[in-house]
């Protein structure tokens, strides 16, 4: 219940429905409980005003009630007729809040992923938030929707129930209630094992939805391996221990289904005999036994649904600890500005003595970089696979927050601005090119749909797309699928590029954005970059000498720490590092694998 309690500021806000839907509830067990009173009565009526075994031979007597059976029968069907009202108006009071709760706790979900950086989503894959984002929260849903009904029952059946019960017979009632704690106590016990049965299963499910998730993102690496029964026998496996978990919690909890009626058959056994030895001494009418087996159904349809009001408890309750992980971890980038920044960005970085170690790692990626990017300056950066590249762009937009030393933006500290303005006024494209499945319009002009279709033209020129987009039928509505997956390489990383170009940011950081482009199409970017990019800060990260050879500076990177800096020719007369490269580029005539094994 601690775990569940942690839901109570989200049903805050729809505490008028809910408690609508109680009174509710009251009033329609209060109405249900007169119709079964007025039965009994027209039972007795019928017993009294009439006798003789065949409906000839009936006689009447004097009435015991003083109403007629057709009286009896109107407010039969009154009662029964409000008691439906208000059923149907508590049951949708209470299931519109569930869907309220379910929608707010999607919706603060999506947004806690939304500020999470690299180390949650090591820790939490993608597969796992789905699961969490869908099923968790469904669970959630269903015990308020369901359980809060559930909770109803139990609480108002045996209000109504027992009370009444005690007002027709408190010997009949009290040989009854004995048996609750009985039931109270293998409930609670039972509940135990379902806790950890429960949280098998959702963790099972997890692994089942970030396996699938995993497989069918590969499923081109899949295919072209021909490991498609390999993974069909790893599915088969993460698929029998779901199967198996959740085989445990239906074993325990169809027992329980089963123990609670026969516990109930008792107290019925108790009010056959007691009760008919009752009417025998004419200690009670035939009307006040049949009540009494009204109320006593009453009374035991809790005990009837305390198996599944367990399950959705437990399973609720697993499921919101899942979600509060998530709620509770705190963004790895801390957005708290300073509130002194400039408002406009003008792109002049300094760096001093930065160092960056990923977490649960004990070596550092970069090492005392120290280096100045003058605003409007055109930087390449170029060094081996891992020597901190992609790890030192990030830094300049916070996808990872500074480690040691310092990183002023127009000598500001870069912690000092607002995440939102670094990435609005910063265009940064990733090296793994992503594109939504949306038309190439909408991917292009991703962070202001509005835009006019010309502009969305023009930025597709400058990143060498145009005649691509003119050759496909639907132009630039055409959908590229699934992360692009219509496209070829070089098309989604001039997509990508276009989708950066088109802010005209002061600042403009590409990471290895022309590795599948060929030479001539870059040569055709690059040439359009200079034009558009003059006065403004562009930072490129490349592997070739064609690219690296039009910055203003050469930045080469070497086990995370800066080896060589200078322009191209500077850098070709220390023959170090970038000079070697140059030479195997020339020699080879591309950017073969050795030139990558080299640098």
């Amino acid at each position: 219940m601690k775990s569940l309690l942690r839901l109570l500021p989200f049903l805050t806000q729809y505490r008028n429905q809910i408690l609508a839907g109680f009174v509710a509830f009251f009033a329609s067990r209060f109405f249900e409980i007169s119709s079964y009173f007025l039965v009994s009565m027209g039972i007795d009526e019928i017993a009294a005003t009439y006798s003789g075994p065949l409906a000839e031979d009936l006689v009447p007597i004097v009435s015991p009630s003083g109403y007629s059976i057709l009286e009896i029968s109107l407010a039969i069907i009154v009662c029964v007729s409000l008691r439906f009202v208000f059923v149907v108006f508590a049951r949708r009071a209470i299931r519109r809040a569930g869907i309220g709760v379910s929608y707010d706790l999607r919706q603060r979900l999506y947004a806690a992923v939304q500020l999470q950086g690299t180390d949650f989503f090591s820790r939490i894959g993608v597969g796992d938030i789905m699961t969490r984002a869908i099923q968790d929260i469904a669970l959630v849903q269903r015990l308020i929707a369901f359980g809060m009904i559930f909770f109803v029952i139990m609480t108002y059946a045996p209000l109504f129930a027992v009370s009444a019960m005690l007002y027709k017979s408190p010997t009949l009632t009290l040989l009854i209630i004995p048996l609750l704690p009985v039931i109270f106590i293998y409930a609670y016990r039972t509940t135990k094992q379902l806790a950890e049965t429960s949280r098998a299963v959702q963790e099972r499910l997890s692994d089942l939805s970030a396996h699938t998730q995993e497989n069918l993102s590969g499923i081109r690496t899949v295919q072209a391996q021909a490991q498609e029964e390999n993974e069909i026998k790893r599915f088969w496996k993460t698929n029998d221990q779901y199967a198996q978990a959740f085989y445990d919690q239906a074993r325990i909890n169809s027992l329980m289904m089963a123990w609670m009626p026969l516990f109930a058959s008792f107290s019925q056994l108790t009010i056959i005999l007691y009760g008919g030895y009752q009417v025998m001494n004419g200690q009670m009418t035939v009307g006040d036994l049949v009540f009494f087996f009204a109320c006593l159904n009453m009374l035991l349809q809790p005990i009837r649904m305390a198996g599944m009001f367990v399950t959705i408890v437990q399973r609720a309750a697993v499921a919101t600890n899942r979600l509060f992980e998530i709620f509770d971890s705190e963004p790895e980038i801390e957005d708290k500005p300073s509130l002194k920044t400039p408002a406009i960005i003008r792109g002049e970085f300094e760096l001093k003595q930065l160092s960056y170690t990923y977490p649960r790692s004990n070596e550092p990626v970069l090492r005392d970089i120290n280096l100045h990017i003058r605003a409007g300056e055109s930087i390449a950066i170029v060094g081996r696979v891992g020597s901190g590249k992609s790890t030192l762009l990030k830094q300049f937009t916070r996808l990872l927050d500074i480690g040691e030393g310092q990183l002023l933006l127009d000598g500001h500290d870069i912690r000092d601005y607002p995440l939102s303005q670094l990435r609005s006024q910063i265009a940064q494209i990733l090296q793994d090119p992503f594109l939504f499945g949306e038309p190439l319009r909408s991917n292009i002009s991703y962070d202001d749909p509005e835009r006019a279709l010309e502009v969305i033209w023009d930025s597709a020129e400058a990143a060498a797309l145009r005649s691509t987009i003119e050759g496909f039928p639907a132009r630039m509505e055409t959908m590229v699928g699934e992360r692009g997956v219509m496209l070829s390489g070089g098309q989604k990383q001039r997509t990508t590029l276009a989708r950066g170009l088109i802010r005209n940011a002061q600042v403009l950081i590409l990471d290895d954005c022309f590795s599948s482009v060929d030479t001539e199409t870059e040569e055709h970017i690059l040439t359009r970059l200079k034009t558009m990019r003059k006065n403004k800060t562009t930072i490129i990260v490349s592997h070739r000498v064609s690219t690296l050879r039009h910055a203003d500076r050469i930045i080469v990177l070497d086990e995370g720490r800066i080896a060589e800096i200078g322009t191209h020719q500077e850098l070709l007369r220390k023959q170090g590092l970038y000079a070697d490269l140059e030479r195997v580029q020339t020699e080879g005539g591309s950017f073969t694998d050795r030139a990558a094994g080299e640098i």
